[in-house]
């Protein structure tokens, strides 16, 4: 370790920004409960390891020169991260994961998730439930959470691939008819309908309904291209032989629709403000209408040792991001809440 590294120590920072607070090397040593002669003396020899002048002596005031002030600002600054290390050490103690990974299909509403998350940094008192499935007492844990979120996008089948494959502790916006893995709970999120929609411009909109497939398969499709690596990736009605405009997610294949560049299924929450708007235009097809079930999931710990008599308890993150979801008007919210209004907030 250099002499340089060695001598910037979390005390001789605190040691230079007591001397700028105070204005004088007597008062600081006061406020350090030390003599002013060994304050100088350990001034010295933090100028000499940095072979810098931190103090222009020929002041009589603790006068920093322009090195002094860089290392009083980057100190500060150091000693604010220090502090931070040192309590978020402690909370992550008192039962915080580390990081919480959140896997949200595209479909679902932004604005609630970000409200979502809003609230979650905002909370300054998180019930702790016992480890025995919420039996016994509840303890108020007074401190705000030491986790980070990370939120990441996945279409159809990767949103289902990010949580059994380990990416996401928690899903939002699964497909509810799959078979559960060892270790992964799943809960109802809501229905989704979809509908047939174009642009009033396009072509199919002056068509005759219900239009059937053989009208169907002249007209480019836009889809959207599922997220998944691994898993087998999900195709819904696209038909053999039909041209396709694939995008990455669905807000830009309804922008594609606006444009009149192909046809297809969107939600109708997300669609909903376009089709009053007469920016879209609904139509009924010959094929089954989408509408699906979606849910939410989660991994749950696994004993530490096989045939141990009690799982670990979830973390206190995912535990407030539970209770978040067994509210059936935040469950609606993040299916159906994509328009613009301002001031319909969750409750």
């Amino acid at each position: 370790m250099s002499e340089s590294r060695s001598a910037l120590t979390p005390d001789a920072l605190a040691m230079m920004d007591a001397i700028a607070r105070s204005g004088s090397f007597a008062a600081a040593a006061r406020q350090l409960g030390k003599v002013p002669s060994a304050l100088t003396y350990s001034v010295r020899q933090l100028e000499d390891a940095l072979d810098v002048l931190l103090f222009d002596r020929r002041s009589r005031q603790a006068t920093l020169t322009a090195a002094g002030q860089e290392l009083l600002d980057e100190g500060r600054r150091l000693l604010e991260q220090i502090d931070a290390v040192a309590n978020r050490v402690k909370r992550v103690a008192t039962g915080w994961e580390t990081q919480l990974t959140v896997a949200v299909d595209d479909v679902i509403s932004r604005t609630t998730l970000l409200e979502l998350c809003e609230s979650f940094y905002a909370c300054s008192a998180v019930l702790a439930k016992s480890a025995s499935g919420g039996r016994g007492t509840s303890t108020p844990v007074p401190t705000p959470p030491a986790t980070r979120l990370r939120l990441r996008t996945e279409v159809l089948a990767g949103t289902w691939e990010a949580l059994v494959t380990g990416q996401a502790d928690l899903a939002i916006g699964v497909g509810t008819n799959r078979e559960l893995p060892t270790g992964v709970t799943m809960k109802d999120l809501g229905p989704m309908a979809f509908v047939f929609a174009v642009a009033p411009h396009h072509p199919l909109a002056a068509a005759t309904e219900p239009i059937d497939d053989g009208e169907l398969i002249r007209h480019r499709a836009v889809a959207v291209a599922d997220s998944a690596q691994r898993l087998t990736p999900i195709t819904l009605n696209l038909l053999a032989g039909q041209d396709v405009l694939t995008v990455s997610d669905m807000h830009a294949k309804i922008d594609a629709l606006l444009r009149g560049l192909g046809c297809g299924f969107v939600p109708e929450p997300m669609a909903r403000d376009h089709i009053a708007a007469g920016r879209l235009v609904v139509k009924q097809v010959l094929r089954n209408q989408l509408e699906g079930r979606l849910g939410y999931a989660w991994r749950t710990p696994v004993g530490a040792r096989r045939g141990a008599a009690k799982k670990p308890p979830l973390g206190l993150a995912l535990r407030w991001w539970l209770e978040q979801l067994e509210s059936e008007t935040t469950r609606k919210a993040l299916l159906e809440r994509h328009g613009s209004r301002v001031g319909d907030r969750i409750k």
